[in-house]
């Protein structure tokens, strides 16, 4: 890849980044939602359209979960906002789920992966779009077999979207009557225990150099990861403020709308080409 090809992916990327950056912090979702289809759109239009590129996207996107949930949730706890109650007894299950989801992910050719992705990601908007926060399905966390049972789930399904913990986790802690700021505080910790079995495994994965972009470690592509964790440091808390000034609410309605668009064309891609 010449510097001709180079500064416009990288000036993509951080558009890209500053963008998640921003969402993350004005919505409470985590970047990967938007990262994934974007890397995905990036690297196939520097001609890396592959079996294997939506790995790629998904190992890219966790990787940068590491940095932006390790700082969101320090920053969440020194505002005492973390319930590290439901984070330490969900997070081995979660661990499981995440490890299964890298072995599943690895195996699964990339129009597989974009229709798990669409079909979720639709899913996700519709909750985005219309979902109640007065919801519930019970009073308190589930425990025993159900928290078993749940817990793996939300790593599992996280690992194969790319996503860190907020959009099955934030969901699943208010439909149980967890305050909605405790829920996205504690949901980014999440996300550091789903990214970091995750990204370890991806790191190791054996993909052909010839459908790798450069700079690509088994299946993380380090210049991207760079890139976009330096914008979304910068850019998170922009959208914290503009949270705080604003109702975050028809924003999420709106990108709840934009993410099933995204889906819808990811399913298209890998349905129709």
């Amino acid at each position: 890849m010449d510097i001709a090809t180079i500064l416009p992916f990288a000036a993509m990327i951080a558009v890209i980044g500053a963008f998640a950056g921003v969402l993350a912090g004005l919505l409470g979702v985590g970047g990967g939602i938007v990262l994934v289809p974007a890397f995905y759109y990036a690297f196939s239009g520097l001609g890396y359209d592959s079996p294997q590129l939506m790995q790629i996207c998904l190992a890219t996107s966790l990787a940068t979960i590491i940095v932006t949930s390790v700082r969101s949730v320090s920053s969440h706890h020194k505002k005492g906002a973390v319930e590290w109650p439901i984070l330490k007894s969900f997070a081995p299950g979660i661990v499981i789920g995440a490890i299964v989801g890298v072995f599943v992910a690895s195996s699964l050719r990339s129009e597989t992966l974009i229709l798990i992705f669409g079909g979720v990601g639709i899913f996700i908007g519709l909750y985005m779009a219309f979902g109640n926060s007065a919801w519930r399905l019970g009073t308190e966390m589930p425990k025993g077999a159900m928290r078993a049972v749940v817990a793996p789930f939300i790593g599992f399904m996280s690992v194969l979207m790319g996503i860190g913990g907020g959009s099955f986790g934030v969901p699943t802690m208010t439909l149980y009557g967890v305050p909605i700021h405790r829920a996205v505080a504690t949901a980014a910790g999440f996300g550091a225990i789903i990214a970091v079995p995750s990204v370890i495994g991806f790191l190791f994965a054996d993909l052909p150099a010839e459908v790798t972009p450069p700079f690509t470690v088994g299946a993380v592509n380090i210049a991207a990861f760079l890139v976009v964790v330096s914008m979304t440091l910068l850019t998170a808390p922009i959208g914290a403020r503009i949270a705080h000034a604003m109702d975050p609410k028809p924003l999420k309605r709106v990108f709840g709308g934009f993410l099933i668009l995204v889906a819808l064309n990811m399913l298209r891609k890998a349905l129709w080409g």
